[in-house]
């Protein structure tokens, strides 16, 4: 008797779960071409490249003052203008020189990567609020990337009605 209400109860509870997880939907979206067609990632692709720009500037600045810098010193000593003290001297402002340009070069690099994760921010939290009002207001369970997806059915593309959510 025991084990008859035991084996009833567990198949109830297997057809609650059958009927719990065949109720779930799925959904799948291309966040990189949404990503792509997005104003504000094309306005933040401007602010990003006239920054590099401007950076990019500094650093050839920089660049070409090492260069006229050399090139002093290499012919203030072909004249024999530079005593061994002033050579080793001019030796070491250059490496300082060189040293320098290469830390702007790797500090250039931070600071664009640093403002694009802070331009991008606000770009994904806006996309991560579609997708999640798409999902409630639809009835899915999950939502995925296309970009991890090896097969899905063309009927679950939910990209356009993020895109609508997204003013797009």
């Amino acid at each position: 008797m025991k084990y008859s209400i035991k084996l009833g109860g567990l198949l109830v509870a297997l057809l609650f779960f059958s009927m719990g997880a065949s109720a779930q939907k799925y959904g799948y979206l291309n966040s990189a071409a949404i990503l792509a067609d997005m104003p504000e990632v094309k306005q933040m692709q401007s602010n990003l490249q006239a920054l590099q720009t401007q950076l990019q500037k500094k650093g050839q600045q920089m660049l070409q003052e090492y260069q006229q810098k050399e090139q002093d010193a290499i012919a203030r000593k072909e004249r024999g203008e530079l005593s061994p003290k002033e050579e080793e001297q001019m030796l070491a402002e250059l490496q300082k020189m060189q040293q320098d340009i290469m830390n702007f070069q790797q500090e250039m690099q931070r600071t664009l990567a640093e403002k694009e994760q802070e331009l991008m921010k606000p770009i994904y939290d806006k996309i991560q609020k579609a997708i999640k009002e798409v999902a409630e207001e639809q009835g899915y369970t999950m939502i995925f990337d296309a970009a991890a997806l090896l097969y899905a059915d063309e009927a679950a593309d939910v990209s356009a009605l993020v895109r609508a959510k997204l003013g797009m």
